[in-house]
């Protein structure tokens, strides 16, 4: 008696459920001793993607326009390393600016004597898609947090092959008490397009990662919007009061569970509603 059912080389998981819970690639089946064609094709495509966005060109200029349109003033700045392929060579270079962004914000600093309470950064890092996507809305929120609390806010300055580390530099020139840098993050084969976020209080150029508070993975598949909003905001209102931040400044900030104004957002399997 002959079996009608179609055969295929490929085999299932068993655990393939668990794939609606989670983003990362478990549970892709089998085909022989390697993976099924279309689990293999879609790394491929993750991986293209990842590297797309290491190599895509910051548009400062777009950026530029719609805090222009906010009223929000911006600077454009560079950091001393010329171009991309210099940038991935030489991270040092990626921590320091250029002379004429130098110069630049010393004659701007000359207009505000007295400094600012917050400067606010954006470098394209790893991945200019992450700042293309979430840095406008985050600058927005970060514009309107510092209106709340009465800061007086520097331009943003928006600095082309720029690492972390840059943000001190700008921070110090400016005379800023804090300063915050938006910065796309290592693209992973999930996520080509991370936004990290880094404070420092009392910036200056030479200090050391462990002087800076890290929130990552911001995007609407990880961490929202308005919770890295909320975390930063204890971070920024406690370190004003203990003239501190890095690893002496702990995240204690209760995070609200839902966060309302985004609504539901692919999420976490831990985050399900339990209805026990």
């Amino acid at each position: 008696m002959s079996d009608d059912k179609p055969k295929t080389p490929a085999q299932a998981d068993a655990w393939r459920q668990l794939r609606n819970l989670t983003p990362a690639r478990i549970a892709l089946g089998r085909a022989g001793t390697s993976l099924p064609t279309a689990a293999q094709l879609d790394f491929q495509y993750a991986h293209a993607q990842a590297r797309d966005a290491v190599h895509l060109a910051f548009d400062h200029g777009a950026l530029s326009g719609a805090l222009a349109a906010r009223q929000q003033p911006s600077l454009s700045l560079h950091s001393s390393a010329p171009d991309r392929h210099t940038y991935l060579q030489r991270p040092d270079l990626g921590r320091r600016l250029d002379p004429a962004s130098v110069e630049r914000l010393r004659e701007h600093s000359l207009a505000q004597p007295d400094g600012y309470d917050l400067a606010l950064v954006v470098a394209d890092g790893l991945s200019a898609l992450a700042v293309h996507k979430h840095a406008g809305p985050m600058l927005e929120r970060l514009e309107q947090a510092a209106a709340s609390e009465g800061w007086r806010l520097a331009p943003v300055c928006l600095v082309q092959q720029g690492r972390v580390a840059v943000a001190d530099e700008v921070g110090e020139l400016l005379r800023a008490r804090m300063v915050v840098i938006l910065i796309g993050e290592r693209p992973g084969l999930s996520s080509p397009d991370s936004l990290g976020l880094y404070f420092t209080y009392a910036p200056k150029v030479g200090l050391n990662d462990a002087s800076r508070n890290c929130i990552s993975n911001i995007r609407l598949e990880g961490l929202s919007y308005a919770t890295a909003m909320h975390k930063l905001l204890y971070l920024m209102r406690e370190a004003q009061q203990r003239q501190l931040s890095g690893v002496s400044l702990k995240d204690e900030a209760e995070v609200p569970l839902l966060d309302a104004e985004e609504g539901p957002r692919p999420g976490n399997f831990l985050l399900l509603d339990n209805p026990d």
